[in-house]
Order: structure tokens, then sequence, then C-alpha cells
């Protein structure tokens, strides 16, 4: 009899798998991660399906696209209806526990879950809804102009910043609770998931002091007059105020260690848990899963942040390790939605019945001569910072990039990791120009632009008329409380 294994599902926050030594950057210091790694199947073309937290998360934990469960951006709700992979894996009884950062936003703050360790960071209510119809007067984008700041501001904090304690927490909690003695025999899936190395670029004097001596590198691609931008970078710029602003060399390798420093805080923090999983009685084996939800630009091309489709934005480092996983390098491009499937395959379940575009990853891990060919990745943002929905496809080596009113972009991601050649704008020959054609008619197949983004604003809308109603006279919350300060511990829309 095959003994269903415990599942442990780390998740990092707006981490580029570019920045982690397990993929050959030479700056980083990740050992837990990079010793994960040597023991399991590593992905070197993983993406997100949206380029923002929420949305990210959304499709990420119900393995469907974010326009098909309106995860349009941060403020976007999840139908208590739509079935996640923590209802799937505790209706096969598994015992479903979260610790960490998830960005639910609504009432149902579990969403399968059966248990919650802590608060979240960010608030769960409509309050960070954008307006795609008055984007000059828009107060998510009036608040973005100020994240120019957490660049210029870049360094070594005075003291822990809330997202250390909001973090020191998720790792406190989930530590306590796997060293705790119970008499539940279920397997379990426990998610921890984190907020680093997210910006601000600020880290404390130990992580900032461990790269003392340690050549920062310079953006690849840094920004230049003669590279210019497509629509959703130019509107993103915009957004972000970063175009009001001259950046010095100094100041952005600053940001860079900085960030650095985080990744190597999110790394202690995993190996916390990872010992504390050690220790834990070792009679059920345990499938570990490392992901990000999304990237960071960290100065490419004179962008920062996310919420674009370059490689850094729209790729995400994943790692799976435990029985029967082979050490590995998995080339082929998988996203996000396969994670649904593939906790359920790895919890014994059947993938084979569920309502995906996602498929298991296990096959492609255990035996890679066996299986099927791979499908194309589909990505969408409709967010803020842009004002049009921009839309992805990876099929084999090439990305296709896509928006309104834009010409589309061509990039072949194998020989041009780091898009400089738009294949479209330059000329890239037969087998380019056959991709072009074939990648468009994917994407007009798929999306309907205009529509679609008659259905996010109308959505929007909705939600800030609501937001609007629910925050007049007497205001009953949205946020998951444990019982604990937590309520006032973290950012919260009042």
């Amino acid at each position: 009899m095959n003994i269903r294994p415990n599942i442990l599902l780390l998740q990092a926050d707006q981490l580029a798998p570019h920045f982690l030594p397990v993929y050959g950057h030479p700056v980083a210091l990740a050992p837990n991660l990079s010793d994960l790694a040597r023991g399991g199947a590593v992905f070197d073309a993983a993406y997100c399906n949206s380029p923002l937290c929420a949305p990210s998360r959304f499709s990420m934990m119900t393995g469907r696209m974010p326009s098909d469960i309106g995860a349009y951006d941060n403020a976007s709700s999840l139908s208590p209806a739509t079935p996640t992979f923590a209802h799937h894996l505790r209706r096969g009884r598994y015992r479903t526990v979260l610790a960490g950062k998830m960005h639910f936003v609504g009432p149902d703050q579990l969403h399968g879950f059966e248990e919650r360790l802590t608060t979240d960071i960010y608030p769960a209510d409509f309050g960070w809804t954008p307006d795609w119809d008055d984007p000059d007067n828009d107060p998510v984008r009036i608040y973005l102009r100020s994240a120019a700041r957490d660049i210029t501001e870049a360094g070594r904090s005075k003291g822990t910043t809330l997202q250390m304690r909001y973090d020191d927490e998720v790792t406190h909690r989930a530590v306590r609770w796997l060293q705790a003695a119970d008499n539940d025999e279920r397997p379990f899936l426990l998610t921890v998931s984190y907020t680093h190395p997210h910006d601000p670029f600020t880290i404390t004097r130990e992580y900032w002091d461990r790269y003392e001596g340690r050549e920062i590198d310079d953006p690849v691609t840094p920004s230049s007059p003669d590279d210019p931008l497509d629509k959703p970078s130019r509107s993103l710029r915009e957004a972000f105020g970063l175009d009001d602003l001259t950046l010095t060399p100094a100041q952005i390798r600053t940001a860079r260690r900085a960030y650095y420093g985080a990744v190597s805080y999110l790394d202690d923090n995993i190996g916390r848990v990872l010992a504390a999983l050690r220790e834990r009685d070792r009679r059920r084996p345990t499938v570990i899963i490392f992901v990000s939800d999304h990237g960071e630009m960290l100065g490419e091309r004179g962008l920062w942040f996310k919420m674009g489709f370059f490689e850094r934005s729209a790729r995400v480092p994943m790692i799976i390790a435990g029985p029967g996983i082979p050490p590995a390098r998995v080339g082929a491009p998988v996203s996000l939605i396969d994670l649904l499937p593939t906790l359920v395959d790895t919890a014994g379940l059947d993938p084979d019945a569920l309502r995906t575009p996602g498929r298991s990853l296990l096959t492609l891990v255990r035996q890679p001569e066996a299986a099927p060919p791979p499908r194309p990745v589909f990505g969408e943002f409709l967010g803020e910072g842009v004002n049009d929905p921009v839309v992805m496809i990876r099929e084999d080596r090439f990305k296709y990039i896509s928006t309104t009113d834009d010409p589309a972009r061509l990039f072949d991601v194998v020989d041009d990791p780091e898009e400089r050649r738009d294949l479209i704008g330059t000329g890239g020959g037969a087998e380019a120009a056959d991709a072009a054609r074939r990648l468009a008619a994917m994407a007009d197949a798929r999306w309907d632009l205009a529509a679609l983004r008659a259905e996010v604003v109308a959505s929007q809308r909705e939600r800030r008329m609501v937001h609007q109603a629910l925050t007049t006279g007497r205001h009953t919350p949205w946020d998951y409380t444990p019982e604990d300060e937590s309520a006032s511990s973290y950012v919260r829309n009042v």
C-alpha cells in the first residue's frame, strides 16, 4: 500500500529565477534553495499566468486563467464557489494549512484551507481597485507613483521592517505547527508563503553585510534611448514615476544589493522551515515545492517591479523535490496553472477530472521520455499601471506579446534570453515569421481584447461602488484575524 506523502508548498513574492544561484546568478546567496534544487527537479522555463500578486495566486490555486475567474488585479475577489487545490486535497482527506500571504480579497479568507496560521499582510477589501475609466485620477496609480521612492531610499534599514516582522511570524507559526504533536493521521498540505523579496528594497544590517566585498552586478540590459519601449512598458514607467527619476549606477546597485539581502533572508526562513520538517516524524515522506508568484525587473531596461511580460517579470523559479523526484533540469515551458493538477497528482488523486488547462508535472520529471508534448503557456495582465489588456503566449522557443494599439512583439527567448531583438520588428527569417502568424492567430482565437477590456472596466466600476458603500457608516473588515494582535500589525484600508 502506497503511503500518500505530506506536501510542503513554499512560495516567495516577486522573485525572478534570474536572481538565484541555482539559476546561475553569480552574486545572490541562497544555500538552502540550492540544496533543495540539487536533490530535485528545477524548471528553467516556468511562468506566472499574471505578473501581479493576487491574480497570479488565484490562477495558481485554481488552475485557471485569471480572466476565467475574474482575477483581474490586486483588488479582485476569488469566488468561494471556485475550487482551489486546497479544496481538492481537503476533500481527498488532506489536512490543508496556510501560513503567510495569499492576498485573498473578499469575505472568504480560507478558500479551502482548513487552518490559517497567520493574517495576511495586505488588505482584503476592494480599496485597491484600479480605474481604467479615469487613469489620471486613479488612486491606485497615484499610489504607484510613489513606488520610485523604494529605489531612491534603498539600502540598509535602521531596524526590522514590517515585511520582516511579517515573514518572521510566518516562519514562527509554520515551524511551531510542524513541531506540534497531534493525533491527526491525515497527510498534510502546508503552504508557507512569504512577502520577501518584494520591495521596498531595504534590509537589516545582518543581510546587507552578507554582501560586503561581493561585486554587485549592474542590469544586463540597461535603459537606453536607442531601445524604445513598447506601450505597456511606457505606461508602467509613467505609472511608477520612473520617468521623473534619474537613477545613478550607485543607486541601482544599492537597490540590487538590498534585494539580494532579501533573497538571503527568505532563504534563511525557508531553511528554518525545512529544518523543522526534518525533525518531524519521518514515517510519511514529504514532497516539497518551491515557487514565486511572479518576478522582478530590478532595473533591466529601466524597469522595476513586475506587471510586464519580459522574462524577469513573467518567469518564476520552480523546484520540486521529494520521493520519486530525480534530480533534473526541465526546459519545457510550464506555468503556475500546472500546480493544481501536480498537487492533486502528488496526493494520489485524479488530475484528469479537474477543470483546468494545466496538467500534472510529475510525468515530466519522473518519466520525461513518456511525457506528452509541451503545451503553449498563456499569460494575461489586466491590472493597475496599464489601461488595456496585455497578453502573452510562450510556445517552444518563441514568446509573443500583444496589446491594443501597439505592434505585437516576438522574441526567441532561447537564442535571445534578454529579449533584445523583436523578430517582428526586425525580421527574423521564415521560422520566426511562421511563429508570428501562428501565435497571432492563437491569440486572436483566445482573446477578444476589446471585450476583455469591457469586462475588466465593468468589474472595476462595481467594486469601486461596493467599496464606497462598505466604507460608509459602520465598517466591517474582511481581513483574516487570528486571535492575536494581527488586526493592527499590517497594512489595512480603513
